[in-house]
């Protein structure tokens, strides 16, 4: 059955509503509580002395055991001192060690029977420390009935279980000592595993859905997101897809921006993410100008690159479309088709070989060898059969061909 006696009696006078009209209520009430304390005080006071008593008859008692052993170690001394290392008077009720203490003194007196010299004095000393022993387990029970009957009042009625503290501080900033090509193999095993998610945040708008994102997916907040957000910005202008490129430009100077904040703060890069996304929504308009300088000039490094990329792309297939176009001799039938005479050139333009023949049949003989052995060597003209002066080095004429208008044609068949 619950004992509910403890509730009957609750000091509550701080605030009682009911007090004589000739009494000035917030006097009493003062008063009331000034007393309330100092009693507390004085209890608080009369515990502390009743430790420091404790404290004092322990010291005693070690005290004892150092001259148990100074004298000979006989299996009576023995049981004496092990009685006493289990008086342990500064924890738990005295009442709990008396017996204890009583024990010690009855084979002590087994050992003076024995014959132990240090007995007698030894036995005087127990005889004080019982007594002490006995005065203060009566002021212990007399301590506990006062703390028992008094009242609880709003300061006694309840007691925090426990108290804990705890200051989280950042991780230090992690030191990456890897070489580059290391890193580039990190890299590629980072976006093998979060590309879905690395898409998913350069698509982000909202600054409190890329802040709830990254704190729900910590591992995105490094370097390896950022490079990939700008590579990613890099293809898409290379697209075309200029607004697109502009949305995710805007992720990417978050992320640089983050990671820029943990450079200088000196700690990890995924305690910056709240701090990051906090400033930049509260922020006066010269860091948002910062921010949007530095976006700005990020959109135009992207257009720069991917024209660049664009122009080396282009180039090289043009140099790959050459390759492919070089005849058996290694030149190429466009140059060669643009450097010839007008009349030769367009026999081949109109692929007419008896035309061909009759421009040729005119020219001087060391021109015509020239520009012919050229359209072999280019593919221009496949004849039939190796001719003998196609062996024969040529010379180029010492007048500059005619200039023509650039453009391809097929080759003719033979001659």
């Amino acid at each position: 059955m619950v004992d509910y006696s403890k509730w009957k009696d609750i000091e509550i006078s701080d605030d009682e509503d009911e007090t004589h009209p000739n009494i000035d209520t917030p006097s009493l009430f003062r008063w009331r509580h000034q007393a309330r304390v100092e009693r507390m005080e004085e209890a608080q006071r009369e515990k502390e002395e009743l430790e420091a008593a404790k404290k004092n008859l322990a010291k005693k008692v070690e005290e004892v055991k150092q001259k148990l052993g100074e004298t000979n170690v006989t299996p009576n001394v023995k049981e004496v001192k092990a009685a006493l290392d289990n008086l342990e008077i500064t924890s738990g009720q005295l009442k709990s060690h008396t017996t204890k203490l009583q024990e010690a003194k009855e084979r002590l007196e087994a050992a003076e029977k024995a014959g132990l010299p240090e007995a007698v004095q030894l036995k005087e000393t127990f005889d004080k420390l019982e007594k002490e022993m006995e005065e203060l387990k009566k002021k212990e029970e007399e301590l506990q009935l006062k703390e028992k009957i008094t009242p609880w009042n709003v300061d006694t009625i309840s007691n925090p279980g426990f108290t804990k503290t705890v200051i989280n501080k950042p991780l230090p900033k992690p030191k990456d000592n890897l070489s580059e090509e290391e890193k580039e193999k990190r890299m590629k095993q980072f976006i093998k595993e979060n590309e879905k998610l690395l898409k998913q945040f350069g698509m982000f708008r909202r600054y409190e859905d890329s802040a709830r994102f990254l704190q729900e997916n910590l591992q995105l907040v490094c370097e390896d997101t950022a490079n990939y957000l700008v590579i990613w910005c890099i293809n898409l202008e290379m697209e075309e897809k200029h607004e697109l490129m502009c949305h995710v430009a805007h992720q990417t100077i978050c992320m640089q921006f983050i990671l820029e904040m943990s450079s200088k703060m000196d700690i990890d890069a995924r305690a910056c993410v709240g701090p990051f996304y906090k400033k930049i929504q509260l922020a006066d308009p010269e860091y948002k100008k910062v921010f949007q300088d530095e976006l700005d000039g990020f959109k135009q490094r992207v257009e720069k690159r991917a024209r660049e990329k664009v122009e080396a792309l282009l180039k090289e297939m043009e140099e790959e479309e050459k390759k492919q176009r070089l005849g058996p001799g290694g030149l190429d039938p466009l140059e060669v088709l643009e450097t010839l005479p007008v009349e030769l050139k367009e026999c081949f333009e109109k692929q007419d070989v008896p035309l061909l023949q009759a421009t040729i049949a005119k020219m001087p003989e060391k021109e015509m060898l020239y520009h012919m052995k050229r359209a072999i060597d280019s593919g221009l003209w496949v004849p039939e059969h190796r001719l003998p002066w196609m062996d024969q080095p040529q010379e180029e004429p010492e007048y500059a061909p005619c200039d023509t208008p650039t453009s391809a044609s097929s080759q003719p068949d033979n001659s």
